[in-house]
């Protein structure tokens, strides 16, 4: 009889426990098949756009011929008593991310022009075209549609790049270079080096597919990056859906360009006055980069290297980065006293930690 009990017993627990299963199952399969759309990075997007217009800037769009559209940030109210400096941002985001920490303080001083690069936010082609010369092209047409027939320009890693052309071609029209961090004239020996020491392909670094790709991206970037193993997984995949896997097959080609480019030699030395800024810790283009860049320049350039601070000085050391921006383009550097090495130490105003800025150079 006890038998009989327990066998029943079981079939009806099991049965309890199926029932309640199905409609769990029916419940929830709904919603572990529903494809959720990215809800956090569009909104921090929103919110960096708001604080783009309360910086006095505005989008813009412009359609360069049938095949190329360029989203420009603009001056609302262009002051014709502020100078024209146009902002070149890098991977790892459109301009709004990576130029969040700057744009306060510059749209003080300049008018400021912020494009996106061609597959980044935007901007757009349907060329074949995956140059850095040709970014540059499209700037310079961009800008000139605009109006700004002088400006400096002020390029972060792979805007650089682009920033460097810029001024190479449009020489009549660049007054001054900034370059921050960026790998121009690395030789092939120098570039597979590089990648070995790190271990991991180019086009993976910059363009990540999951989480730990980015915080990968993210340490290499950054010396001050123990934040990034906070961060919830959730909220990096919906980055990489956004700003990486958006037109992820062009923004892998430019990567795969600038890798496949043979080493310039005939790299242009430009005719304008040129400032380097460098983390000593950068570990995407190392100091050593800055240094041959430095050197082939001329005496025309000047080098700053920022202490304790890696790839991503933009972000991380924005106060010296800002100082440094406007006193070399506002021509500051007078009262400096005419010193080849000037050593500064400020607590950065983000906190992150005190830097020595060194000038080296004419």
């Amino acid at each position: 009889m006890e038998n009989l009990l327990g066998c029943w017993f079981h079939q009806l627990l099991s049965f309890y426990i199926s029932i309640n299963a199905t409609i769990l199952r029916n419940i929830f399969n709904p919603l572990i098949h529903f494809k959720w759309q990215p809800i956090f990075v569009p909104l921090l997007d929103s919110i960096l756009s708001v604080y783009f217009r309360y910086c006095h800037l505005q989008p813009c769009t412009l359609d360069l011929d049938m095949q190329t559209t360029l989203h420009f940030w603009t001056p609302a109210h262009r002051k014709i008593n502020k100078p024209n400096l146009v902002l070149v941002h890098g991977f790892g985001g459109n301009s709004k991310f990576q130029f969040l920490f700057q744009i306060g303080t510059l749209a003080r001083s300049f008018n400021l022009y912020i494009p996106d690069l061609l597959f980044f936010g935007k901007s757009y082609t349907r060329s074949p075209d995956r140059t850095d010369a040709f970014q540059a092209k499209c700037l310079s047409e961009g800008l000139r549609r605009l109006g700004v027939d002088r400006y400096s320009i002020y390029g972060i890693s792979y805007g650089g790049y682009v920033a460097y052309r810029t001024a190479a071609m449009s020489s009549e029209a660049v007054d001054k270079v900034v370059i921050l961090s960026s790998g121009i004239g690395m030789t092939e020996d120098q570039k597979e080096e590089h990648l070995r020491n790190i271990g991991r392909n180019a086009v993976d670094i910059l363009l990540p597919r999951k989480p730990a790709d980015l915080r990968l991206l993210v340490t290499l970037s950054l010396c001050n990056c123990n934040f990034i193993n906070w961060v919830p997984d959730y909220f990096l995949r919906e980055f990489i859906t956004v700003m990486c896997n958006t037109i992820r097959k062009e923004k892998s080609e430019l990567v795969e360009h600038l890798l496949a480019k043979k080493a310039d030699s005939s790299l242009p030395i430009l005719d304008q006055g040129t400032l380097l800024i460098w983390g000593d810790k950068d570990m995407v283009f190392p100091l050593v980069c800055g240094r041959e860049l430095h050197r082939h320049l001329g005496s025309k350039a000047k080098m700053e290297i920022l202490e304790n601070a890696g790839h991503a000085a933009n972000l991380e050391s924005s106060y010296l980065v800002n100082e440094s921006i406007k006193a070399f383009l506002l021509n500051c550097s007078a009262k400096r006293g005419g010193c080849t090495l000037v050593e500064r130490q400020r607590s950065s105003t983000n906190g992150l930690h005190l830097l020595n800025a060194h000038f080296t150079g004419a």
